[in-house]
C-alpha cells in the first residue's frame, strides 16, 4: 500500500463557527493542518480589532493540545488607513463578500463603486494586507461566478499593488482570469475537484453535497482539475469546509456548505494519484500558500496510508460528506 507525507499542510478558507460548533469542529481541522485562513462571517462579523482578538482566543481555547496557527481575517467595509495599520499585525487577509450572498454575508458590499473602496484598498495593498473576495453575483446561480469576473478585472486593474484571492473557484472562467492579472490568485475546495452540478441534483437531492458557490459543468471541473493536479503557482487549496447541523442541511430550507475538513487531506491523496500527480500535492496543499501569503506555519508531518477508511456518519451534529462511505486513504500519522 502507498503512503504519502506531507509537510504543513495548509487549510486556506476555513470556516470554524463559534460556540458549540467551534469546539466540536476546530480540532477535526488542527489534528491534520498547520494552520488555516479563518472566515469571519460571524453574527455579529469579526469587523474589529477586539472581535479578531477574541476569535483567535476562542480558537485555541478550543484546539490546546494542537500546534495550529489560526490566520485571522477581518469582515470587509471601508476601513480608513489608521484603522489598518492598527489591526494589521493582528490579521493575515480581509474577506470581502458581495451583501447577501452566502451565509451572515447581509452587512457585505452591496455596490462595487471603487472610489468608495478606494482609501481602503489602497491602504491595504501598502500594507500587504490580501483581499479575500467570495466571487458571486446575485444572477442566475449558475453564471454568478462568470458573471463576477468583470468585477475582478475593475479591481485588478485600479489595485495592481493589491494580492487578491479568488475564493472558492468553481469555472472554466475563473482559471481562464488567474493569468491574466499578476495580482490574482484562487483558493480551490476539494469537493470542487469532485463534484458537478449532476452530483448534487442529477438524481435524489444530496443535502451534503450542496454549496454556495454551487458546483458547476463537467468542462468547469476539468479546468479546476487541470490547474489544481499542476500545483499551478497562483492556486491553493482552501477546504471552505462549512459545519452546519444535521437539522439545518437535511430541511426545506438546506444551509449551503460542504463539511469536508476531517478528511480533505485523504481525498485529496485520492484525487492526485488517481491521476499519478502525487508529488505535486505538497505545492497545492502547502507550498503555494506559503509563497503567496508570507507565511511560515507550524511544522507538521501528516503520513497518509493508501488503505479503505470509513467515513464516520457525524461528527458531533455535523454530518461530513461521503458520510458512512469508504475512501480509498487515511491519516496514518501526525507529528
Amino acid at each position: 500500500m502507498k503512503t504519502h507525507t506531507l509537510l504543513m499542510p495548509l487549510d486556506m478558507h476555513l470556516h470554524l463557527r463559534d460556540a458549540v460548533m467551534l469546539e466540536t469542529v476546530a480540532p477535526l481541522s488542527a489534528y491534520s493542518f498547520s494552520g488555516a485562513i479563518i472566515m469571519p462571517n460571524l453574527v455579529p462579523p469579526v469587523d474589529t480589532k477586539e472581535a479578531v482578538v477574541e476569535y483567535k482566543e476562542r480558537i485555541m481555547a478550543a484546539v490546546p493540545n494542537d500546534f495550529f496557527e489560526p490566520y485571522m481575517t477581518l469582515f470587509y467595509k471601508n476601513y480608513d488607513k489608521a484603522f489598518l495599520a492598527d489591526v494589521a499585525e493582528e490579521i493575515t487577509a480581509i474577506k470581502l463578500y458581495p451583501a447577501g450572498i452566502t451565509t451572515n454575508s447581509e452587512g457585505g458590499v452591496s455596490a462595487f463603486d471603487i472610489e468608495e473602496m478606494r482609501e481602503t484598498l489602497d491602504a491595504m495593498a501598502e500594507l500587504g494586507i490580501p483581499l479575500c473576495v467570495h466571487g458571486e453575483t446575485d444572477g442566475f446561480v449558475m453564471d454568478r461566478e462568470a458573471e463576477f469576473m468583470s468585477i475582478y478585472e475593475l479591481l485588478a486593474q485600479n489595485f495592481p499593488k493589491l494580492k487578491i484571492i479568488m475564493e472558492h473557484i468553481t469555472t472554466k472562467a475563473a482559471v481562464e482570469m488567474l493569468d491574466k492579472y499578476e495580482n490574482l490568485y484562487a483558493t480551490i475546495t476539494v469537493h470542487h475537484l469532485i463534484l458537478t452540478l449532476d452530483d448534487v441534483i442529477g438524481g435524489m437531492m444530496m443535502p451534503h453535497h450542496f454549496c454556495k458557490p454551487i458546483a458547476k459543468r463537467p468542462e468547469d471541473l476539468d479546468a479546476l482539475l487541470s490547474v489544481a493536479l499542476e500545483a499551478h503557482p497562483k492556486v491553493m487549496f482552501g477546504s471552505d469546509s462549512a459545519p452546519h447541523p444535521q437539522s439545518a442541511k437535511e430541511s426545506c430550507g438546506c444551509a449551503a456548505g460542504v463539511f469536508t475538513a476531517p478528511i480533505a487531506l485523504q481525498l485529496l491523496c485520492e484525487i492526485f494519484d488517481q491521476f499519478g500527480k502525487l508529488d505535486n500535492l505538497q505545492a497545492f496543499v502547502s507550498d503555494n500558500a506559503q509563497s503567496i501569503y508570507g507565511i511560515c506555519p507550524e511544522f507538521k508531518e501528516v503520513t497518509l496510508k493508501q488503505r479503505t477508511f470509513v467515513v464516520p456518519e457525524k461528527y458531533g451534529n455535523v454530518v461530513p460528506m461521503f458520510a458512512g462511505e469508504a475512501i480509498a486513504w487515511a491519516i496514518e500519522s501526525v507529528d
